[in-house]
C-alpha cells in the first residue's frame, strides 16, 4: 500500500499539517510519500492507492497550483477510481473558507470516483489550521491520519 500526502504552500502551515499526516499514516505501515504539489506530476497520482491534498484557502476555494493539478487529472478520468481520498486546508480566519476549499478537493475526487470518509468528530470534511499549526490542529492532523490509514488498510484488504 501506498499513500501519497500533496500540498501547497507558501507560509508553511499547510506544509506542516502535510508532514504531520503523513508522519502518522507512515506509523501505520503504510508507505507515504509527502511533497509539494510542483514536485509531482499529475500522472504520478495513479502510483499510489490513497490520496490526501492539502491546500490553504484562497477566495474560498483551492490554490491554483493544486487546481492546475486536478484539471491536468482529467486525461486519466476514471483511472482514480477505488482509490481513498481526502483532504485538508489552513487559512488566515475561522471564516476564512476551509470548509469550502475542502469540499471543493473532495468534490473532485468523488468526481474521479474516489472513496472519501468524513468524521462524525471534530472536522467533519478534513483538519482544518486557522493561521498556523497549534495543538488543536496537530491533534486533528493525527485523528486523520490514522483514520485515513485505517480506511486505506479496509479498502485495500
Amino acid at each position: 500500500m501506498k499513500a501519497l500526502v500533496v500540498y501547497y504552500s507558501r507560509g508553511g502551515t499547510t506544509r506542516k499539517m502535510g508532514e504531520i499526516i503523513a508522519e502518522q499514516i507512515t506509523a501505520s505501515g503504510i508507505e507515504t510519500k509527502c511533497c509539494a504539489v510542483d514536485e509531482i506530476s499529475p500522472k504520478e497520482l495513479l502510483d499510489y492507492d490513497g490520496i490526501i491534498v492539502g491546500s490553504p484557502t484562497y477566495y474560498g476555494t483551492m490554490a491554483a497550483e493544486i487546481k492546475k493539478m486536478l484539471d491536468e487529472s482529467v486525461s486519466f478520468h476514471s483511472k482514480l477510481d477505488g482509490k481513498v481520498g481526502a483532504a485538508f486546508s489552513s487559512s488566515a480566519n475561522i471564516a476564512g473558507g476551509n470548509e469550502t476549499t475542502i469540499m471543493s478537493l473532495l468534490q473532485a475526487m468523488l468526481i474521479h470516483g474516489m472513496i472519501v470518509q468524513g468524521d462524525a468528530q471534530g472536522d467533519h470534511y478534513g483538519p482544518v489550521a486557522i493561521n498556523k499549526v497549534d495543538d488543536k490542529c496537530r491533534e486533528k492532523c493525527l485523528r486523520f491520519a490514522s483514520r485515513f490509514a485505517d480506511l486505506l488498510k479496509k479498502v485495500q484488504a
